[in-house]
């Protein structure tokens, strides 16, 4: 091999290596109030929206603001599902069911620009028994705000404007915190999957790096 040909090969693998190590901080993601239920003692992501869902009395829902990128990395309420401490001194009525709802803000990096998340809170809705989980929020948390594909914008007025709109490199996607219920960001299913090359790779690449540029110096050795 000519030594022109391996300085090509060493410059291409060196754009490559830049590509790929950057590809991380081009992840984006969405900022929007996700829809929560809780099983087990725990929150799970829900697979229908708040417009359509009809939880059981006793049931607990929760609401979290947040920037992610897709549902399996969505931060949880900070608040642990818990019927008792909300609801428990509410007694039931008939014809009525009661939903214990944690809505969570989120944190500063979370807000748009120019606004600060109010404080977390929990409140038992005590609604009709055909209810929707939106209308058990409606009843505690107004005003709430749909855009005109009927994706929940905004409660009590937060934020004030904006509805699931992308938000782009890595610094302004947090990831949720282990505090809230959710797994550290590095142990996430699909973090690696999804936010570029593998250390492996990355390294085997820098490997050849190293190794291609070694031989142009020795090429140029013997040509002296």
């Amino acid at each position: 091999m000519t030594r022109t040909r391996l300085l090509s090969l060493v410059l291409a693998l060196g754009a490559a290596l830049t590509v790929l190590g950057a590809g991380p901080a081009q992840a984006a993601g969405y900022r929007y109030w996700s829809f929560w239920q809780s099983g087990g003692g725990k929150w799970t992501y829900a697979t229908e929206g708040p417009a359509t869902a009809r939880p059981a009395d006793g049931s607990v829902n929760g609401f979290r603001f947040s920037v992610s990128e897709d549902s399996g990395d969505s931060a949880q309420p900070r608040t642990a599902p818990d019927f008792e401490a909300i609801c428990g001194r509410t007694p039931p009525k008939d014809g009525t069911k009661r939903i214990a709802l944690v809505i969570d803000p989120g944190t500063a990096e979370d807000a748009p620009k120019g606004e600060t998340p109010p404080a977390s809170r929990s409140a038992c809705a005590q609604v009709g028994e055909d209810a929707t989980s939106a209308e058990a929020l409606a009843s505690v948390a107004k005003p709430l705000r749909y855009n005109s594909n009927a994706l929940l914008c905004g409660i009590s007025g937060y934020p004030r404007s904006g509805c699931g709109e992308q938000v782009s490199g890595s610094g302004d996607v947090p990831k949720a915190p282990a505090s809230s219920g959710g797994q550290p960001a590095g142990d996430r299913a699909g973090d690696s999957a999804g936010g570029g090359p593998s250390a492996g790779l990355l390294a085997g690449l820098a490997a050849v790096l190293a190794l291609g540029a070694a031989a142009v110096w020795q090429s140029r050795r013997r040509k002296r």
